[in-house]
């Protein structure tokens, strides 16, 4: 699906093709919501410049009444202690990269073009390996969940792109 299914007026779009339509915007709207998560991330690293982020650290783990003495929370306040506002701001503008990426993924797989399919398809995948270490390291519900999604989405791409690929052969014979 490139976008075109809708254009001629006179021919109207199939159900397969309304349920990619939808297919895609659903993946679409996942993207977006990672990109708009992200992008809030990189708002709070912003903030966090020109403040005490040890003091902030402090606040966040007395709010989830984690105790400071906890492993997970040594680490992160110790990772609070050496950050600098040079890599928040630095942290912030990757946020606002990888949000832009997603902005334009999420904009792509909406309209249904071909390259948005191919960008999903891609950079999904490049995920996949990562993903699988960690599910493989460290099994969790939630690692197993994104890998899944992660796995679904990226073979519904490739689909999606299979079967653009044997229409456009069967139409050039």
């Amino acid at each position: 699906m490139d976008g075109t299914a809708g254009t001629n007026p006179e021919r109207k779009p199939t159900t397969a093709q309304h349920r990619h339509a939808a297919g895609l915007r659903a993946v679409a709207s996942l993207e977006l919501t990672k990109g708009l998560i992200v992008l809030l991330l990189g708002f709070g690293a912003v903030s966090l410049v020109h403040k005490d982020v040890w003091d902030v650290a402090e606040a966040v783990l007395k709010f989830l009444h984690v105790s400071p003495d906890h492993h997970y929370a040594r680490v992160f306040l110790n990772l609070a202690d050496n950050l600098t506002d040079a890599k928040l701001w630095l942290l912030a503008a990757v946020a606002a990269a990888y949000s832009v990426l997603r902005f334009v993924e999420a904009y792509g797989l909406w309209l249904e073009r071909a390259w948005a399919e191919w960008f999903a398809l891609i950079s999904g995948a490049l995920y996949v390996p990562f993903e699988a270490y960690e599910l493989v390291h460290r099994p969790s519900l939630v690692r197993a969940a994104v890998l899944l999604i992660n796995l679904g989405i990226v073979l519904y791409m490739l689909y999606l792109r299979m079967a653009a690929a044997s229409e456009a052969f069967e139409a050039s014979l």
